[in-house]
């Protein structure tokens, strides 16, 4: 993994000087738009859809058009999410829904859809695979544009990889409620997150049956759900670009989940999966895909998805890849727990970087620390379920916490390092229980 991690990281910061020089084609948004969304980037932003889109029209006002996908989406009977949402099983979170984590006790490592968190910026759309169609174009191509159908896409040497999709933002209200610092977006908890064993093709596969050539940079999918608007400015639909060596790596574009076609909120027909990475980079409802010879940007790697604020560079921090570390007790916060009776605390830890080494957890606030039992081998891009047996010794307040450590040498601190988006926490969170 260490090649990846180091090419990931000189992407990165090449990527973020191409930016602050103005050398970079914001995919059909116009500069000063984005230099106006940047200043604001501190601030909360509403996003809501742009009308009624439909999916085959173009990314947005004045965009470059990709050619027609031939793909149409129907009307859903209802705007927003299209699974149930019981109480027991999420918190609606706007156009979102969070896992309740103490849901995933006794479900083993893959997350039933059931209970798989759906993060959308507007609806989920509803779209017939039978039309749908999948347009690979661009500069960094050796020809021109080429259609998959999802027949054709099935009929490609099939890959299976398990793997969590994590929002960039997961963990983000702990930087207020437990740091005391103020964020703007979605105030999630621990539960924006899920691991599925995913099948598809591989995006390298796609790529070169696409003719890509040498000379390819970026890859910019993008998704056919509505078109978001921020701050009165239309963004066009969500794409995120991935270097060319992320793309022809490990990127599955994938059209199962857990064994069954994706369901409707999670990406029917087919989405993307780049394993560790943050999500909004695993594109849902995909249309096309963007190959340039030249860089690629979208809002969704310059006004969001960087780090802003003091402890950050003045223009940001370069765009978000990889994801950081977590661990989290499946339990609810505030559970009643029996005193001197022996508890079973069951939790789940997960690293972008590398598989869990170990975790530790503290029943006293973190006055004394202890190893938990791994039930899982740990693998990259998985997370590990762990269990520790407590005895609470009299009634009365507690606080638990879980750490982990990863193979690549991070461990999670006190405190996470604060970005005004409040993104990647990665801070021991303080877990509260009342003894009785």
């Amino acid at each position: 993994m260490a090649h990846h991690a180091l090419s990931e990281s000189a992407y990165d910061r090449r990527r973020l000087r191409q930016w602050v020089r103005g050398e970079a084609r914001t995919a059909g948004l116009k500069r000063r738009d984005m230099l106006g969304l940047l200043a604001a980037a501190g601030a909360a932003a509403p996003f809501a859809a742009a009308g009624s889109a439909s999916a085959a029209g173009p990314a947005s006002a004045g965009a470059r058009e990709a050619p027609a996908a031939g793909a149409r989406t129907v009307s859903a009977a209802a705007p927003g999410i299209v699974k149930p949402l019981p109480p027991e099983l999420f918190t609606v979170r706007g156009t979102n829904a969070e896992t309740v984590f103490s849901s995933l006790r006794g479900t083993g490592v893959l997350t039933p859809a059931d209970r798989f968190f759906v993060r959308n910026h507007t609806s989920t759309p509803r779209i017939d695979a039978q039309g749908w169609e999948l347009t690979v174009w661009g500069s960094g191509l050796g020809g021109g544009p080429v259609r998959f159908s999802y027949d054709d896409l099935r009929a490609l040497p099939a890959t299976t990889a398990t793997a969590f999709v994590e929002c960039a933002g997961n963990g983000r209200s702990f930087y207020a409620t437990q740091q005391g610092q103020p964020v703007s977006g979605t105030a999630w908890t621990l539960g924006a997150i899920g691991v599925a064993r995913w099948r598809g093709v591989r995006l390298g596969e796609v790529l070169r049956r696409a003719g890509v050539s040498r000379h390819a940079v970026d890859v910019l999918p993008r998704g056919l759900d509505d078109e978001v608007v921020s701050a009165g400015v239309n963004l066009g639909r969500v794409r995120r670009p991935l270097p060319i060596a992320k793309a022809m790596d490990d990127v599955l574009v994938a059209y199962e989940m857990n064994g069954e076609p994706l369901p409707p909120d999670h990406g029917y027909p087919v989405r993307l999966v780049v394993p560790g990475w943050v999500g909004i980079s695993s594109v849902k409802w995909l249309g096309d895909i963007e190959v340039g010879d030249a860089p690629l940007y979208s809002p969704w790697n310059t006004d969001m998805y960087r780090l802003f604020g003091p402890d950050h560079p003045p223009g940001g921090s370069a765009p978000l890849t990889r994801q950081t570390l977590k661990s989290a007790f499946e339990l609810d916060r505030d559970a009643t727990l029996p005193a001197r009776r022996p508890v079973l605390l069951t939790g789940r830890s997960w690293s972008g970087a590398a598989p869990v080494r170990e975790v530790e957890i503290s029943t006293d606030g973190g006055v004394r620390w202890r190893r938990a039992r791994l039930h899982d081998v740990p693998r990259p891009g998985s997370w590990v379920r762990w269990s520790a047996t407590w005895v609470p010794p009299a009634p009365g307040p507690a606080v638990l916490l879980a750490r982990a450590a990863d193979r690549a040498g991070r461990t999670q601190p006190e405190a996470s390092a604060h970005n005004t988006q409040g993104y990647l926490f990665d801070a021991v969170v303080r877990h509260p229980v009342t003894v009785v």
